[in-house]
């Protein structure tokens, strides 16, 4: 079995880029494939997703277990809840642990909803 190689007739295009043109085309390249990835992961999170961040923020898995509950509850999880911390800490100049134990005894929300231009639901 003969392969029909096409590689001269593909390379063709590429002949006459130089080094740092072949690098941008590659570049270019490369953020069209993971653009959709990017996009997908900008508008999908999970609980679970978001108690594994908070877990790597310092917060005990109660203390993210409660943040994540409170933040399904209010409509925020797809902000991410270590952004919704983090905001909600630099509106109110408090570290980031304190916010989120604010946030995990289910106080400050309206501000959190605020930050992020909502309305909490009802």
């Amino acid at each position: 079995m003969k392969r029909d190689d096409d590689f001269d007739r593909r390379r063709a295009a590429l002949r006459d880029l130089d080094d740092d043109q072949l690098e941008g085309r590659f570049w270019k390249l490369a953020d069209e494939v993971v653009k959709p990835l990017i996009d997908l992961a900008h508008g999908h999170t999970s609980p679970s997703i978001e108690r594994s961040v908070l877990l790597r923020m310092g917060f005990s898995s109660l203390e993210a277990k409660d943040i994540v509950r409170y933040c399904q509850k209010h409509g925020l999880l797809g902000k991410g809840a270590g952004h919704v911390i983090l905001r909600l800490a630099d509106r109110r100049g408090l570290g980031y642990r304190e916010a989120g134990l604010l946030l995990a005894e289910d106080k400050g929300w309206d501000e959190a909803a605020d930050i992020f231009g909502r309305e909490l639901p009802s």
